[in-house]
């Protein structure tokens, strides 16, 4: 059996910044031991930029995203713009899927809202003898506006299971959505990038 672990840390301060941590772990190269891969995102709309910081070789790569100020200005295509008509986006109801309502639960001590949207692969449709059914579960907190668990069976794919554990509500220390000292920092198209903490050499 293949197991693999994802574990993500996530902060996001009052201003829409965020910070994503992720370590990865997964079975080496022809079953040897395994690796693990640490990964931090920083999202910045506020400044406009995101950054990939690559902890074990002290890189980080930017690229210019539009400012959050920018984006509240915009309008869809069709938002009433003379000489423009809306679009009519209604799908058609797929009989193969259906969603169930689960009302809701307290999970991890968060009150969440729970949804199961079961799909089914009729038989003989991808060379199946018999029909698949893929089960997306998802329990969504309307407080934090994010989802606290998502559960996923395909057996096809195995079970994958994400939680969200460990919520504070409190601001975040400010620095962490700021470019690390000490590492280089590529800037990708857009322009120049944000200059790293002191001492931090840049490229």
């Amino acid at each position: 059996m293949i197991q693999r672990q994802n574990t993500r840390t996530v902060y996001r301060d009052g201003q829409g910044r965020t910070r994503v941590e992720s370590t990865m772990t997964h079975p080496g190269p022809g079953g040897t031991e395994a690796v693990t891969t640490h990964r931090i995102t920083i999202s910045d709309p506020v400044g406009g930029y995101v950054h990939e910081v690559d902890p074990q070789n002290k890189v980080v790569n930017s690229r210019a995203v539009r400012p959050m100020n920018a984006q509240a200005g915009m309008r869809p295509h069709n938002g009433g713009a003379p000489g423009t008509r809306a679009v009519n986006t209604t799908r058609k109801a797929d009989p193969n899927v259906t969603t169930e309502d689960l009302g809701t639960q307290n999970i991890n001590g968060v009150i969440a809202k729970g949804t199961r949207v079961t799909h089914t692969i009729p038989a003989g449709t991808i060379g199946n003898a018999l029909p698949i059914q893929s089960v997306h579960e998802t329990w969504t907190s309307a407080d934090l506006k994010v989802p606290v668990l998502t559960k996923v069976t395909d057996p096809r794919f195995g079970t994958r299971t994400t939680q969200l554990t460990q919520v504070n509500r409190g601001e975040p220390d400010a620095t962490l959505f700021q470019v690390p000292a000490g590492y280089t920092v590529h800037t990708g198209p857009g322009g120049r990038g944000p200059r790293p903490g002191p001492g931090g050499p840049r490229n």
